[in-house]
């Protein structure tokens, strides 16, 4: 279901990230991100705007776990910290999204993106307003 969810909801520039769901429970979701030329800039490493799009992609589908699948929602806070960069040969990042509290119209969540060696490269927080 996530996996199709990836391929089916979000727009094709999401798409061409080529997320993979790796594990899924309820309020949980781990994606691999390949790491590719296309999303590696000047200075050589992943940029910022592909690993917060990630996250941002990740947290919609740990949200659908608890929902038991989409229902309208949209991101209405991120705030992201780039601890270490991704090298532009690192192969793929795991994204991990957990739901951490799920109200009647607001969800909050953390995101972590862990690169060789589970090393923490970037974690977020998320609020989401379900529609």
């Amino acid at each position: 279901m996530l996996q199709d969810a990836l391929t089916s909801l979000f727009a094709p520039w999401v798409r061409g990230l080529d997320l993979r769901v790796l594990a899924a429970r309820a309020g949980e979701v781990t994606l691999e991100l390949p790491v590719g030329a296309l999303h590696v800039h000047q200075g050589g490493v992943l940029c910022g705007q592909t690993l917060m799009a990630a996250c941002d992609t990740s947290m919609v589908l740990a949200v659908m776990t608890r929902l038991g699948g989409f229902k309208p929602m949209t991101t209405v806070q991120m705030q992201t910290s780039f601890l270490r960069p991704v090298p532009g040969d690192a192969g793929s990042v795991r994204v991990v999204a957990q739901v951490l509290r799920m109200g009647r119209s607001l969800v909050f969540g953390e995101i972590r993106v862990l690169g060789a060696g589970d090393e923490l490269a970037a974690h977020a927080t998320t609020t989401y307003a379900l529609l």
